[in-house]
């Protein structure tokens, strides 16, 4: 192993996120003096980058290194760790492609871009730029761990593992530790004084236990305080975006018996009880935020555009640590210092009620051995049938692009809950169709019908 970690992260001109990660990284004494490589395919963003991460490392007073590329080889040449963050065709126009083309049939998204239509044309879009990744990592750094950052997550991950399964991966998210802050929050208990169990799909894992250590050592279940307080309309809690007041996975923690992971916004479309066409009843009930996405894309642009002129004048940039896994994970398999960390990888018999093959959030013990899931067992039945609704879309998604069997996509389409609970069957074939087709410059060209390439052989 080198004397210091070579860390290259791919899409930097993800400027806020990339900040938060090497602002981590950089606050470990052990990974104070790495190499950073930054890639990124847009040279403006990829220098605004650049300027953060140089007064990162003065702010810090630290030795590590940075250099930027826009070659994606060439940043990757003998990484130890790789950091993915990016979106293919942006928010413009392939997230705006993706609510309004539904919007005509009447189908309506909070985020769209896990699961349903949207969550499919994305994955569809991602995952050959993914494998491309895997294919130079094994030219270059073949022993590299990638930290995959992109939705959708389970298709990706799952993705990977199929058509490259040496490389060393993990699908990462914030939202198992950022839910038990915020249920903390909710319960007015310090987080420090929670433990909790997680474990499903990325974007609808649950919590096993929630509980709270009491004085004498022992811990309480603090799931029926959580039911208390949500049926006294006592949560959950007016949080910072009044849009999401977090209504649904509480609605569904009285009908389940666990509180799901992710956000309310996302759960509302991964199933098929509270975006219907015709009851707004439901959403105000609900307070489900309608074309959530879309909105904070364009508030983030523009508070990025305030930051990045600040970044570029500050001296220095004030560093806090942030909640996302990456650095804890490069800094355990570097040092052998041992962590936990809530990761997406092939299940491989980790949760024995899912499939072997799907991709799994559990939790992980990292250290110099890499990341390794740890044995779940079965989930209770009622969270394991609704992930395989999840899984279904899942799985027939990565078919179509292992197979670049078309048809595949359109069965995917099928089988999503939101979708099937909407549209009917032309439908829904007739909303692919459009969307593949809106979509063709940024998609494989066996996703297209024989119309296109016909037209474009001539």
């Amino acid at each position: 192993m080198a004397k210091h970690p070579k860390i290259t992260f791919i899409g930097a001109g993800s400027t806020v996120f990339m900040k938060n990660i090497i602002g981590d990284v950089l606050q470990r004494p052990a990974l104070a003096d790495a190499s950073i490589a930054l890639m990124d395919i847009n040279p403006q963003r990829l220098e605004e980058s650049a300027i953060v991460v140089n007064k990162l490392i003065a702010s810090l007073g630290v030795s590590a290194r940075a250099k930027t590329y826009t070659d994606q080889r060439q940043a990757l040449e003998d990484a130890d760790f790789v950091v993915v963050a990016f979106q293919i065709g942006g928010y413009e126009p392939c997230t705006v492609t993706d609510f309004e083309v539904p919007k005509k049939y009447g189908l309506r998204h909070t985020i769209a871009d896990t699961l349903g239509v949207g969550g499919i044309m994305r994955g569809l879009r991602t995952v050959p730029h993914l494998w491309k990744i895997c294919e130079d990592m094994l030219s270059v750094c073949p022993n590299a761990i990638l930290l995959q950052y992109v939705n959708p997550m389970a298709i990706n991950t799952w993705a990977i593992a199929e058509k490259y399964p040496s490389i060393r991966q993990v699908g990462l998210c914030h939202s198992v530790q950022g839910t038990a802050m915020e249920l903390a929050e909710d319960l007015e208990i310090p987080y420090e004084e929670i433990r909790y169990r997680s474990a499903g799909i990325n974007h609808m894992a649950f919590f096993l236990e929630f509980e709270h250590r009491q004085k004498d050592g022992s811990y309480r279940n603090l799931y029926p305080d959580l039911i208390r307080a949500y049926r006294e309309g006592r949560a959950p809690k007016p949080g910072w975006n009044p849009r999401c007041p977090n209504k649904v996975r509480y609605e569904m923690l009285t009908r389940l018996g666990y509180f799901v992971t992710e956000s309310s916004e996302h759960f509302a479309e991964y199933t098929p009880y509270f975006i219907k066409e015709g009851r707004e009843d439901l959403i105000e009930k609900f307070g489900i935020p309608l074309d959530e996405y879309p909105k904070r894309c364009i508030e983030q642009i523009e508070r990025w555009q305030g930051q990045a002129e600040a970044y570029r004048l500050a001296d220095k940039i004030e560093v806090k640590q942030s909640k996302e896994y990456a650095s804890s994970i490069i800094n355990s398999v570097w040092t052998g210092e041992p962590s936990v960390i809530y990761g997406n990888l092939r299940n491989n018999g980790c949760i024995t009620s899912l499939p072997a093959n799907c991709a799994a959030e559990v939790p992980c013990l990292v250290d110099h051995n890499g990341i390794q899931p740890t044995y779940v067992g079965d989930l209770p039945p009622q969270l394991t049938a609704l992930m395989r609704t999840n899984i279904n879309v899942q799985e027939l998604t990565v078919q179509a692009l292992m197979t670049e069997n078309r048809e595949h996509i359109f069965h995917a389409a099928m089988m999503d809950p939101h979708t099937a609970a909407e549209l009917d069957l032309d439908q829904i074939w007739s909303l692919t169709e459009d969307l593949l087709t809106a979509h063709s410059p940024w998609l494989p060209e066996w996703t297209q019908g024989s119309a296109y390439r016909r037209a474009k052989a001539s």
